[in-house]
């Protein structure tokens, strides 16, 4: 375990702050794999952080008169579960960059990041998507774009599902680690307003991630989505939608839980939203990457303990979603 240091940025730890530090960095290195050279591993997360803008920049502990509630140990937790990853996707950076920017500085020079523009629009919501990553781990290996859909909707997507363009249009970026290339697609589908009014997006990108990862394989790419799909319960109709073309989520992440909040009847696994799935089937498009562990991190528990913070209050701080991860053995 490495301790975190008496200062953070320039900034005194308070004590308290300082053993709570130390106990959920200590409840890190129990979850999450190390990063290994030896028999090299490849880290991979995904989290949607809860309007990830402005932060309260002088503060350990923002007040109730704060305008963001987000503060100094907030983003402590963020940059330091951020840290344990070579990439990871985010979902909600918004136009306001003040917290990913003093994220960036404090993860330091090995660091890079790419991202999306805002997207405009009541159902875009001034959202952007992006990409962090350990520049010392992983390289960037040429391609990066969004998933625009064409005029001629049949040739992507033939069961007409999809109708228009997607609200917030998936990020897809191309990676490499050691002998291994990989395609990262991350999306935030549209929440609507009802389970119906997300069914075109995510059979729409089904078909679409299935036309695209036949056409890719013969190149040696691997392609994995990963993001925010608002999916209620598993094998719902809206995760029957996103499993309809063979996308295959690893079995650890079916029984952890992708929300802060309790779902219906007190059903701590409804509210399925946040998944990172593959192509498993057919010889075209099976991944090359061996799969190692998954799983997902509870912060509540950590954070704000002398609060006592309700969880309506600590998603503006942190989020309402978990974060998810995933470690595969990369080939040497």
């Amino acid at each position: 375990m490495s301790a975190p240091l008496p200062s953070w940025r320039g900034v005194d730890v308070p004590h308290p702050i300082r053993s709570e530090m130390e106990a959920l960095t200590d409840a890190l290195d129990e979850v999450i794999p190390p990063k290994r050279t030896a028999n090299r591993n490849l880290l991979i997360g995904t989290w949607n952080i809860k309007a990830f803008a402005s932060l309260t920049a002088d503060k350990w502990t923002a007040t109730d008169e704060d305008s963001p509630k987000r503060d100094l140990r907030a983003l402590w937790l963020i940059t330091e579960f951020v840290s344990r990853f070579d990439i990871i996707a985010i979902q909600e950076i918004k136009g306001d960059l003040l917290a990913l920017r003093t994220m960036m500085k404090t993860l330091g020079a090995g660091w890079n990041f790419l991202m999306t523009d805002v997207t405009r629009g009541n159902a875009g919501n001034n959202e952007r998507l992006g990409f962090v990553f350990d520049s010392r781990r992983v390289q960037l290996s040429g391609l990066a774009g969004e998933l625009v859909v064409p005029d001629d909707w049949q040739s992507i997507i033939p069961s007409g599902a999809l109708q228009r363009q997607f609200a917030r249009t998936p990020y897809a970026v191309s990676f490499q680690a050691g002998n291994d290339t990989f395609v990262l697609v991350t999306l935030h589908v549209d929440y609507g307003q009802s389970s119906d009014d997300r069914l075109p997006e995510l059979r729409g990108i089904a078909e679409w991630l299935d036309s695209w990862a036949n056409e890719m394989n013969s190149y040696g790419q691997n392609l994995i989505v990963l993001g925010d799909f608002n999916i209620d319960r598993h094998s719902d109709a809206l995760w029957q939608a996103f499993t309809s073309t063979g996308l295959t989520v690893p079995e650890p992440l079916h029984a952890v839980r992708r929300s802060i909040f309790a779902g219906a009847d007190g059903n701590k696994l409804d509210k399925y939203y946040d998944q990172i799935a593959w192509f498993e089937s057919g010889s075209r498009r099976k991944l090359d990457l061996e799969f190692a562990s998954a799983g997902s991190f509870d912060f509540v528990p950590f954070l704000y303990t002398e609060l006592g913070l309700p969880n309506a209050s600590l998603q503006h701080r942190l989020s309402d979603h978990y974060p998810l991860w995933i470690e595969f053995y990369c080939r040497q």
